[in-house]
């Protein structure tokens, strides 16, 4: 039986709203050691930020990082799946879409993260990927 996102996913993922400073974002993701964050207004997930968003959105265009926000370093045209989804259609997005990590939205509300690296653990837990994934962070 195949299982559902939500049996892989991190709920209660991190978010910030889309005025948060690009700067607060990346301390938060250092100091909770993880590589993305959701945005949120109004509880509607509206964004998605990864560390790699600040470096080639913010940092590379030259941007002030005391001045910019989140809003302006994330993707805001995502693909999301269901906690109730199969995570054959989570690969199935991620292929399509080229992406390492999607939103779980429930009532258009963001209720978890599913990840490449859940995926790989779940799928091919002796793969290099999964175990990485699996791995404790460098500190």
């Amino acid at each position: 039986m195949a299982k559902q996102v939500r049996e892989i996913m991190t709920g209660t993922p991190a978010s910030v709203g889309p005025q948060t400073s690009v700067t607060e974002v990346a301390r938060r993701m250092r100091d909770e050691d993880i590589g993305a964050v959701l945005v949120v207004e109004d509880e509607k997930l509206r964004g998605l930020v990864t560390d790699r968003d600040l470096v080639v959105r913010v940092l590379a265009e030259g941007r002030n990082v005391d001045e910019a926000t989140v809003s302006q370093a994330c993707s805001a045209d995502l693909v999301a799946v269901s906690p109730d989804d199969d995570i054959d259609r989570a690969v199935q997005l991620m292929r399509e879409q080229a992406v390492r990590r999607l939103p779980v939205v429930e009532n258009e509300r963001p209720v978890g993260i599913v990840s490449l690296g859940d995926l790989a653990i779940e799928r091919d837990p002796s793969s290099a990927l999964g175990d990485i994934s699996s791995a404790e962070p460098n500190q």
